[in-house]
């Protein structure tokens, strides 16, 4: 089982950055696929980026492409998502999640998933 907790999440002008941090816990953390989601009010929870075991396959969203990086560090059981040239649509609650597949979390579906943090993007 895996537990994940996000963090870094805050607000922030347009065109600044922000890098969120996804804690697991899990002695079997290296083995699982990543990924961050998000959710704005009043719509569905869309996917942002997912990043494989190994660290080498990675999958973004067409609306994040160029602008924000997914990476892990299985040694600290950590998954980042550093998100830069931030837009006021990049507003939303971001989520976390964990499963054994890369191709599940692009579904959308995932075994383990966060509470979320918050990112507010100021015009």
């Amino acid at each position: 089982q895996v537990h994940v907790v996000e963090s870094g999440g805050g607000l922030v002008q347009a065109g600044g950055s922000l890098r969120l941090s996804c804690a697991a816990s899990g002695r079997s953390f290296s083995s699982y696929s990543m990924g961050w989601f998000r959710q704005a009010p009043g719509k569905e929870r869309e996917f942002v980026a997912a990043i494989g075991w190994d660290g080498i396959r990675i999958d973004y969203a067409d609306s994040v492409k160029g602008r924000f990086t997914v990476s892990r560090d299985n040694a600290k059981n950590t998954v980042y998502l550093q998100m830069n040239s931030l837009k006021p649509e990049d507003t939303a609650v971001y989520y976390c999640a964990a499963d054994t597949y890369l191709g599940r979390l692009r579904g959308g579906v995932a075994d383990y998933w966060g509470q979320g943090t918050q990112v507010t993007v100021s015009s």
